[in-house]
């Protein structure tokens, strides 16, 4: 069955299983195809995973099947290879280059990011001159036709930068529901402007709390020095 690249939605074990695929054939070529077991322990190691996970070979192993079904990974059973070996073909399924390749492979692995964070964790697959750079990257994935494979998320209160999320995986409300990872849902544009007011005007509170206690360090601080400056008087008796 053939699948157009604009109807392949992956579910979060399918996620984790190509992003892996696609990291480990850039940073680890020499045991590149990977054995099922090494792919298992990619997509559970605890560093560069967010969430964390435990898939077992079982639960890979499906995965595998259904990209495979999906033109995303292929097997390579060389007659030297006692056992199976799997490799990606994320970027023909996608017609991706490497920029675009990297990005979304972080964004599989990790989740929601910012431009900084996207920048620094692809460093090892693909080297960003600036954040601009980047930033142009997700512009044209968002604008992919027929379907974009990257969406902006509202800005969270208490943050600055927006992060962004892949939609290989549908919506990031959906990602999150089978990921369980905590993403912003997008808004409607007026629900949207509501958030950035709400942003905006928490931004505001916590700038004039700050400024209220920087006032009352330094009223304590000058009733210190005020306490210094009488302790350090004597009293009337000692004049006499």
């Amino acid at each position: 069955m053939d699948f157009d690249p604009g109807e392949i939605v992956l579910d979060a074990v399918e996620a984790r299983v190509v992003g892996a695929l696609v990291e480990k054939a850039v940073t680890t070529p020499d045991y590149y195809p990977l054995s099922l077991n090494a792919l298992v322990n990619a997509c559970n190691q605890t560093s560069n995973r967010d969430p964390v996970t435990t898939y077992d070979e079982a639960a890979v192993t499906r995965a595998l099947e259904s990209l495979r079904a999906k033109k995303m990974v292929f097997v390579f059973e060389g007659a030297a290879n006692r056992v199976a070996k799997y490799g990606h073909k994320f970027a023909e399924a996608l017609g991706l280059g490497a920029p675009e390749m990297a990005v979304l492979c972080v964004l599989l692995l990790r989740g929601p990011q910012t431009l900084g964070e996207i920048r620094g964790r692809t460093s090892r697959l693909h080297q960003f001159a600036t954040l601009g750079d980047v930033e142009t990257t997700l512009q044209a994935l968002a604008g992919r036709a027929p379907r974009p494979l990257v969406l902006p998320l509202p800005r969270q209160t208490g943050f600055k930068e927006p992060r962004y999320a892949h939609l290989l995986s549908g919506t990031p409300a959906a990602a999150a529901a089978a990921a369980a990872n905590a993403v912003v849902v997008p808004a409607e544009p007026a629900a949207a402007a509501a958030a950035e007011s709400a942003g905006a005007t928490n931004d505001d509170r916590l700038d004039r709390l700050e400024q209220e206690v920087a006032s009352l360090r330094r009223e304590l601080d000058e009733l210190k020095a005020r306490m210094g400056e009488v302790r350090g008087q004597p009293s009337e008796d000692r004049r006499q």
